[in-house]
């Protein structure tokens, strides 16, 4: 395998494997990786490229290599949990939905402030990116788009539209987990896709200037969301 990929190619497909194996707990937390000559025989990898690959996921927190000790995994406490890559392999574990709800917490804290900042900061481009993504929401209500990426793209935009810098960093990792939600909570709410009157209004404020209306109205949005999660956990603890 290794000598039909590139060293790079290869590289990645080790993080990928290695790290989701990690996510699953499939290697204990605070316990030592596989030895390395193990390691390599099972990835059919070099020495190099292997090393390569347990640096990346040294970085992302999952792994604590030194010399004369091994590699250890670390606990989850120490994972970067903003990175999209540990989020998405997080996310295929089964109950991952506090992780979700958690992840809910999160974004009730930031997009409501967003909203309101690009309500207050909001540029001809940011206007354009919001208008387009409600446009793509109304062409999904008719089966013209994809309703999952045009719901994103929305939140995004808002994200953009902040001038924030730290706001917009985070889009990858908000993007990863509202393909999960987004699916639970309008199954909850027995729709195919979100209300796009509801975020019609978001934009509405947004675009009047009126941050403390496009605040107010992303918490009643992202609060629904939270409440329908919290609801299809209470029914999976049942189970």
């Amino acid at each position: 395998m290794a000598g039909r990929m590139f060293s790079g190619n290869f590289t990645r497909h080790i993080v990928q494997s290695l790290g989701k194996s990690i996510a699953l707990g499939e290697y204990p937390q605070g316990q030592p990786l596989k030895a390395e000559a193990e390691l390599c025989e099972e990835f059919d990898a070099s020495r190099t490229v292997l090393r390569e690959a347990v640096k990346m996921l040294t970085a992302k927190g999952m792994l604590d290599a030194r010399p004369r000790r091994g590699t250890i995994v670390l606990p989850e406490s120490q994972w970067n949990l903003s990175d999209p890559e540990i989020l998405n392999w997080l996310l295929d574990r089964k109950g991952s939905l506090p992780i979700i709800s958690e992840f809910a917490d999160m974004r009730l804290a930031i997009e409501p402030a967003a909203a309101g900042l690009a309500a207050s900061n909001l540029t001809a481009e940011n206007r354009k990116t919001l208008i387009h993504a409600i446009d793509r929401m109304k062409a999904a209500a008719k089966g013209e788009d994809d309703h999952l990426d045009s719901d994103i793209a929305f939140h995004v935009g808002i994200l953009e539209a902040s001038g924030n810098r730290f706001f917009w960093n985070m889009r990858h990792t908000i993007e990863v987990a509202l393909r999960f939600s987004i699916r639970i909570t309008n199954r909850r709410k027995g729709v195919e896709r979100a209300s796009v009157d509801d975020h019609q209004r978001i934009l509405d404020f947004i675009l009047n200037a009126d941050p403390e209306g496009a605040e107010n109205e992303m918490r009643t949005l992202l609060g629904e969301a939270k409440m329908l999660l919290n609801q299809q956990i209470e029914q999976e603890s049942k189970k």
